[in-house]
């Protein structure tokens, strides 16, 4: 039985999936990305019917430049889509603020953050003084324990166990996270 022109094509994609996919990460950056494009090939591919299959010379030259197509109507689709999140944004923006609407925390948000915050800086105040210390130097200024150490004239050691109870005291008294 001879091969028709839309099974001749479909097996030229088989033996190429895999060099067309390398083709396509390169384009995109992304396997993911890739494995949709790939997929989106296919399906032109089953959709075209026996006359537009018939027509196709060379198959390999026709597979690329169909990816290369579906690659670069994804990139203008994405850049579109780009452009007019932007616009809705700005057309969004806050006049006092000049912030973007969707970006600002909502006025529950910021008070149960500021709850937080109080209940966060009375736990602390519980503490000794040198735990304190070992915590804001340690979590809050980004020190190692080591530098912490060195700075409050411990050992790393007392440095660590202090942080360790800090941490179990704010998780007991203002819970995760």
């Amino acid at each position: 039985m001879q091969e028709t022109a839309s099974q001749s094509l479909i097996r030229a994609y088989l033996e190429r999936r895999e060099a067309l996919l390398r083709f396509l990460v390169v384009r995109t950056g992304s396997q993911a990305q890739a494995e949709d494009l790939i997929q989106d090939v296919f399906l032109r591919l089953q959709a075209l019917g026996e006359t537009e299959t018939g027509e196709i010379r060379n198959p390999q030259a026709f597979l690329y430049r169909l990816a290369s197509n579906l690659f670069l109507d994804r990139l203008k689709h994405d850049q579109r889509r780009g452009r007019r999140d932007d616009e809705w944004r700005r057309s969004q923006a806050d006049d006092v603020a000049g912030e973007d609407v969707a970006d600002a925390p909502s006025a529950e948000d910021t008070v149960w953050a500021r709850l937080k915050l109080d209940r966060i800086v009375a736990a602390l105040e519980e503490l000794t003084p040198n735990c304190r210390q070992a915590f804001r130097l340690h979590k809050l200024e980004g020190r190692s324990h080591a530098e912490t150490a060195e700075a409050m004239g411990l050992s790393r050691s007392a440095v660590e166990k202090y942080v360790s109870t800090a941490l179990k005291h704010l998780l007991r008294e203002v819970g995760w996270p």
